[in-house]
């Protein structure tokens, strides 16, 4: 049984969906616990309401390198085979993602390596690109690099705004980052040469790891 730990520092709906996933699909692993950075991040609520240890480690008028040392110490207290970041919103220092490196991974709103950091729909519309997408990928001390394990694509669509590729994407995020977090945990991922793998189910079945909402 692995020990899940997740990161939040809003509604941390991803977090929800990996919950949920977890309970109702019977994964060898439990969300030890949810830790957010605010003490007003709406997911704790959700996360108390299912019996999930909570915690709230603030990053105001810290250093990032004090916040992170702080962090770690908090989520180690839950001993964690893999650590989730699910909305939060923090650059963390190298020596953090190299203390989890190999177990660290972060949903990213768009198709890595393009438009890394902020406002990623906003720029994809300005670029012109006609797909866009999420991106479930190992965190390293890059911001927004690291071996991308599952992608998710959906069409722009004439007069879309940045919000209303935000609202098709989420849905989509809710599927690839359970998705992705169960194959950590059935030990089916296969990281080489910066490329992650999946192994086949134990049906023979293989995974892709990519989705499209071709009508989304």
């Amino acid at each position: 049984m692995k020990n899940i730990v997740i990161l939040i520092s809003g509604r941390g709906s991803n977090m929800e969906a990996i919950v949920r996933a977890c309970t109702a699909e019977g994964w060898p692993a439990r969300v030890a616990a949810v830790i957010a950075n605010r003490d007003e991040a709406e997911g704790l609520v959700f996360a108390r309401e299912h019996g999930i240890a909570t915690a709230v480690v603030p990053s105001r008028g810290k250093t990032r390198e004090a916040f992170d040392a702080e962090l770690a110490a908090e989520i180690d207290r839950h001993q964690p085979d893999l650590v989730v970041l699910a909305g939060f919103m923090r650059i963390l220092t190298p020596e953090f993602t190299e203390r989890y490196a190999g177990r660290l991974v972060n949903i990213h709103p768009s198709l890595l390596p393009a438009f890394p950091g902020l406002q990623t729909h906003a720029r994809a519309l300005e670029a012109g690109c006609k797909i866009v997408g999420a991106t479930v990928h190992f965190v390293t001390a890059e911001l927004d690099h690291g071996p991308f394990v599952l992608q998710a694509a959906v069409p722009v669509k004439a007069g879309d705004t940045p919000e209303a590729l935000a609202e098709r994407i989420l849905p989509l995020e809710h599927i690839i980052y359970p998705r992705a977090v169960r194959w950590f945990v059935e030990d089916r991922l296969i990281v080489a040469d910066g490329r992650v793998t999946v192994t086949p189910a134990a049906d023979g079945t293989p995974d892709p790891q990519w989705l499209f909402g071709e009508n989304a």
